[in-house]
């Protein structure tokens, strides 16, 4: 962005301005700490342009608002973190079989339960996959930076918009406090996604039938199609169905209609892995300390190596098994006690020693703790 405004942002005010330019106009959420300046923004950003806000009494009732508003038409988020986002998984899963775009964001924080709600974690990368009882698909995206927190919080609503799928948006509690200067694009210039409207009369309307993307048009409640939405296994019409075969059906193309587009929503950095020994795979906030890491790793002759993938769910694991390819080992410091280090070891197999870092009492790594690491690996 080479054009625009140069403002001095939080992560979260930086997610606000992403979703706003991305077409936001409905969000519902409860006041949850690191998450708070999300909701307190937007309740003062939407109402002027003529968008919604509404403070529910709880975190299912916000994500079933957030739902119900996507139904309407209006692009909808909502804003949480720690246990706001355990209360969400049911409505999450819902949400996702039924086909009904909507971007939510998780501020992480210290777990489990309580935990520590001011210091950062990343602690809820499998949650953000498999929090939901049941299969569904799932697409997530994690920035680094402010900036990043812009791009992909616009991203995480096209995608949602594209695919008639929820997305979740990880930050931790250091991107979304912290203050970067980020130029903004000017109004308009940002790219939209849309989802699709039906083309056919409603008598012709069916409103689970994908077409050749697997992604049916999507009518909005009130414009004149009628159709049945349920969380019971339900055929192409939405109605409830026991039969294996129709089931079977919707589930795969649920799941394929995101994997059909894997390539194009993996965002993945690297850095001087073309000869690298030791791959440091690290995402978030702690890919900062691990870039420097590296680039003290490298200054000392170490040939030391980074991969940061932006997108975490899909998981992109054909990008980490080329990014390892020359490597003996591949570090994983996270804050939490080694999640994303179990989709790095499928990804690379049982040849490629994984060592993890945890650290899980509200702190980063610095870059000493990696380059020792390193060294030791």
């Amino acid at each position: 962005m080479s054009q625009g405004r140069v403002r001095l942002l939080q992560g979260n005010e930086a997610c606000v301005e992403g979703a706003l330019a991305a077409g936001l106009r409905f969000f519902a959420g409860y006041p949850i700490t690191p998450s708070t300046e999300i909701a307190e923004l937007l309740s003062e950003r939407l109402p002027r342009i003529g968008g919604k806000f509404i403070q529910m009494e709880d975190e299912i009732a916000s994500m079933g608002a957030v739902i119900g508003a996507s139904l309407a038409g209006l692009k909808a988020m909502t804003a949480t973190s720690g246990p706001g986002f355990s209360l969400k998984q049911e409505n999450l899963g819902y949400a996702a079989y039924c086909e009904i775009p909507c971007v939510v964001v998780n501020v992480q924080r210290v777990g489990p339960s309580t935990g520590m709600p001011t210091s950062p974690a990343s602690a809820d990368m499998q949650q953000a996959r498999w929090g939901s009882h049941g299969d569904r698909p799932a697409v997530s995206f994690m920035p680094s930076s402010v900036g990043e927190t812009f791009d992909l919080a616009v991203m995480s609503f096209n995608v949602s918009e594209q695919l008639r799928t929820p997305v979740v948006f990880l930050l931790d509690e250091v991107v979304g406090h912290m203050r970067e200067s980020v130029t903004l694009p000017e109004p308009g210039s940002v790219k939209v996604v849309d989802r699709k409207k039906p083309t056919v009369p409603p008598d012709k309307y069916i409103p689970f039938a994908g077409e050749a993307d697997l992604v049916p048009p999507m009518a909005s409640f009130g414009d004149g199609y009628r159709y049945h939405v349920t969380g019971l296994t339900h055929n192409e019409r939405g109605f409830p169905t026991q039969d294996a075969k129709v089931a079977t059906r919707i589930m795969f193309r649920l799941m394929e209609k995101v994997l059909r587009v894997r390539k194009q929503i993996t965002f993945v950095d690297y850095h001087h892995v073309e000869d690298a020994e030791i791959v440091v795979f690290s995402y978030g906030s702690m890919a900062r300390p691990s870039l420097r890491a590296v680039r003290d790793a490298r200054e000392q002759g170490l040939r030391a190596g980074m991969i940061r993938p932006a997108t975490i769910w899909p998981f992109p694991a054909e990008e980490v098994r080329r990014a390892a390819r020359n490597a003996r080992a591949i570090i994983c410091p996270e804050m939490n006690m080694g999640q994303m280090a179990l989709e790095v070891e499928r990804a690379v197999g049982p040849g490629t020693p994984v060592l993890r870092l945890p650290k899980v009492g509200g702190e980063l790594h610095t870059p000493s703790e990696i380059l020792e690491a390193i060294k030791g690996a």
